[in-house]
């Protein structure tokens, strides 16, 4: 029989232990308390926005620009003083609020991952003007891959700007847009498999993920942000789209000789996705697992888009045909 005392003691210990883990941040050290609260009283106003008047002509203008306060500045300068500290003791590089110590340069928080999204959007509004180049508007799917692009160009343009400043606002936005590119690409491949079916069946299952879409971003909207929730809504999603597309590939082979362009995008796209899971502290204070990440998104797109491309001019092709009599009846 388990004696309830055992139990206590085991109880107690995991609590204990719990608490230990938890204290290992930077931002909830005494070390990094002590200093944040030091350096409020002594530069800012009472609300921590603005510098006392004496202090007002110090902050970098850019800065003041990007929306930092004074207690950002107080939390930025204390966070590398714990950060060295820690470095010291050599104990573990620390996280704060959640996040590596990056430094920070004309007053992005997070630069290398500004950059690389910013690269991202490069590469999906460089490939759709060549999609657009080389597809015709009369192709199968074209509309379609059209919308898929301008999902993940927002998606972008919203990771630029969360990496740039965190604010809960923005890593809203950062968060859902880019669930928006994980549906939008498993909503892709379900309605390239039914292209053929019914404008019916097509129908109901667009307004399906529109709805499902509508409702996860009202969920996360709503209260304090639910990561795990968003995790696990990524991570199905995202698993399930790409078995999918590896199942389509794989039974089109054949067929369609491109599809090893999809094949491979999703192979290596998700592969990437190590870097996420093993994450290591900024090279050089800039470059982390995240990052580098972004980084290795980009080039796959390319891949992806001469995929896209090729296949939507499979598809009309074998809707119109290609001979001259054909050919004459489109133009």
């Amino acid at each position: 029989m388990i004696n309830l005392r055992q139990v206590a003691l085991v109880a107690a210990l995991l609590v204990f232990l719990i608490r230990q883990i938890s204290a290992s941040g930077g931002d909830q050290s005494q070390f990094f308390q002590n200093c944040l609260k030091s350096c409020v009283m002594g530069n800012c106003t009472k609300s921590g926005l603005t510098f006392k008047r004496s202090l007002a002509g110090t902050q970098n203008p850019i800065n003041k620009l990007l929306l930092w306060t004074c207690y950002d500045e107080c939390g930025y300068d204390c966070m590398w003083r714990t950060t060295s500290a820690f470095l010291k003791r050599n104990w573990t590089t620390p996280q704060f609020y959640g996040k590596w110590p990056f430094v920070r340069l004309a007053g992005l928080q997070e630069p290398a991952s500004v950059v690389f999204s910013m690269t991202n959007f490069a590469t999906h509004y460089h490939m759709l003007k060549r999609f657009r180049r080389e597809v015709r508007p009369d192709s199968p799917m074209y509309t379609l891959w059209q919308v898929f692009s301008y999902i993940c160009l927002n998606a972008w343009i919203w990771s630029t700007v969360f990496h740039a400043r965190d604010f809960p606002i923005t890593e809203l936005f950062d968060y859902t847009f880019a669930y928006s590119m994980v549906l939008a690409s498993f909503y892709c491949m379900v309605m390239r498999m039914i292209h053929r079916r019914s404008k019916y069946l097509k129908g109901i299952f667009s307004l399906a993920c529109i709805v499902f879409f509508v409702n996860h971003f009202s969920y996360l909207s709503v209260g304090r942000f639910d990561y795990a929730y968003n995790m696990k809504a990524n991570i199905v999603t995202g698993m399930t789209g790409a078995a999918g597309w590896i199942f389509w590939c794989l039974m089109q082979r054949r067929k369609r000789r491109y599809v090893w362009k999809c094949f491979l995008f999703v192979v290596l796209a998700t592969s990437s996705l190590l870097l996420e899971i093993n994450d290591f502290p900024p090279i050089l204070w800039t470059f982390d697992a995240h990052s580098i990440w972004h980084l290795v998104t980009a080039p796959l797109t390319v891949l992806f888009y001469s995929f896209i491309i090729d296949d939507c001019r499979s598809l009309r092709q074998e809707l119109y045909g290609d001979g001259p009599e054909d050919m004459r009846k489109l133009l």
